[in-house]
């Protein structure tokens, strides 16, 4: 989880299995996959950031359960060092990794090659897949309101397992309802499971269809 400066635009990685070409700052389609949703706006952002990271074993388990099936297309929100990015990858999802810190971004291509496309940008400004799809991400703690707003208002989510802050989580799974999707509080999430440790333990929200 992090808060970070900000950057202008995508910058997104291309591969056999997820073509993509760019032009004028967009990300268009070369194929019948479409990743024009991956397009960022060009508002910049500035803040700081904190980031946590799941411990290898937390990331393996929180991906489990969250039932990922072969061929599931799958956004990691703010995926940082691929905690798990790695987990989703290996039970065969299509996987979208979302990053805004170059570095990281960069470190990302690098690990995953052509099993996961990277996007370089913010993810309050992203757009969501015009398909049916599913999102297991640690996003940033600060941004857990947002997120958990624009996914209430997907279309196409299946469903999704966020990690939050656990009294965030709480409070969103106790007062947040929609149309769509249940919200419900999941396993909890102790701090030690993070490095470095934030102050205060998490929890899985899940957000399911009705």
């Amino acid at each position: 989880m992090r808060r970070g400066r900000g950057r202008a635009g995508p910058s997104v990685q291309a591969s056999p299995r997820y073509p993509l070409a760019t032009a004028g700052g967009r990300v268009l389609p070369s194929s019948a996959w479409s990743w024009s949703w991956c397009v960022v706006s060009g508002a910049q952002r500035r803040s700081r950031w904190s980031y946590y990271r799941l411990s290898p074993d937390w990331a393996r388990t929180l991906v489990a359960e969250a039932g990922v099936r072969a061929g599931d297309t799958v956004v990691d929100l703010g995926a940082g060092a691929g905690a798990l990015t790695g987990p989703l990858v290996d039970a065969g999802a299509r996987v979208i990794a979302i990053e805004r810190h170059p570095a990281r971004a960069q470190a990302l291509r690098r690990r995953f090659g052509e099993r996961a496309v990277v996007v370089e940008g913010d993810i309050r400004d992203l757009h969501l897949p015009p398909r049916p799809f599913r999102v297991v991400a640690n996003p940033p703690f600060h941004l857990a309101r947002t997120v958990v707003a624009r996914l209430l208002g997907a279309r196409l989510l299946v469903g999704a397992d966020l990690v939050l802050r656990r009294d965030t989580a709480a409070n969103l799974a106790g007062r947040t309802a929609g149309r769509r999707y249940v919200v419900e509080l999941g396993r909890s999430v102790p701090r030690a499971a993070f490095r470095p440790a934030p102050s205060v333990d998490a929890a899985v929200l899940r957000i399911r269809r009705r």
